[in-house]
C-alpha cells in the first residue's frame, strides 16, 4: 500500500530498484496501489516493470502502461480478455501467454532475457507463491510504526502453511538499518527454504 513507510525508507526503495533488473508485481497491486516500479530521480536507470495477472482484470489507467518511461512486462494465462491483450500490445506492453503462471516460470522467462536482479515488490499473496517457488535469496521488510489489524488486512506475506513457529523460516546475516521513523531488516533466506 502506498505511504506505510515514511520517504527515507521510500527513498531505499527507490534506489534498491536501480540496481535491478526487473520489479515484479500481481495484479491486485496494479488495481489498488497503480504503481509506478521507477527509480524516481535516484537513477537514470528504471528496471523492467513486471506484472503477474492471471485474466488481465486490469485497469486500463494504469502508470504501468507508460512505457516510455520504462518497459513493462505483463505475464498472463490463456483465460485472459483477448480485448485486453490487444489494449496493451498497442500500448507498447509486451504481453506474455503462458500455460503455468507461477513465480518460477515467470524467473524462468526473465532470466532467460538477461535478468538476473528481480525484485518482488509485491503483496502478500505473490510473495509466499515467490517464497514456495524457492526462488527468493533476501528480504527487505520495511517496518513502520504503525498498527494494522483485521480479517482482511493485508500482510507482508500470505499463507506459506506454516502454522507454528518452530516451522518458521529463519533469516541469516542480518542488517538493521533506521530510516527516520521506519525500520529496515534485511535477512537471507536459508537454503532449506
Amino acid at each position: 500500500s502506498q505511504w506505510v513507510t515514511g520517504p527515507l525508507a521510500r527513498r531505499a526503495v527507490h534506489r534498491l530498484r536501480s540496481e535491478c533488473d526487473a520489479v515484479v508485481v500481481g495484479g491486485n497491486t496494479v488495481r489498488c496501489d497503480n504503481p509506478q516500479l521507477i527509480t524516481h530521480g535516484q537513477s537514470q536507470h528504471n528496471p523492467k516493470r513486471i506484472v503477474l495477472s492471471r485474466q488481465l482484470d486490469l485497469p486500463r489507467q494504469a502508470h504501468l502502461w507508460n512505457t516510455q518511461v520504462a518497459p513493462t512486462l505483463v505475464f498472463t494465462t490463456p483465460q485472459a480478455s483477448p480485448e485486453q491483450v490487444e489494449f496493451l500490445t498497442q500500448a507498447g506492453v509486451e504481453v506474455i501467454i503462458t500455460q503455468e503462471l507461477t513465480p518460477k516460470t515467470v524467473t524462468h522467462h526473465l532470466f532467460d532475457q538477461g535478468c538476473a536482479q528481480v525484485l518482488w515488490e509485491c503483496g502478500g499473496h505473490l510473495a509466499a507463491q515467490a517464497i514456495k517457488d524457492g526462488i527468493i535469496d533476501k528480504v527487505w521488510a520495511f517496518v513502520a510504526p504503525k498498527l494494522l489489524g483485521g480479517f482482511r488486512a493485508p500482510g507482508p506475506v500470505d499463507d506459506l502453511g506454516i502454522d507454528l513457529m518452530t516451522q518458521a523460516i529463519p533469516l541469516n546475516r542480518l542488517n538493521f538499518h533506521a530510516m527516520g521513523e521506519d525500520f529496515l531488516i534485511e535477512g537471507y533466506l536459508t537454503s532449506e527454504s
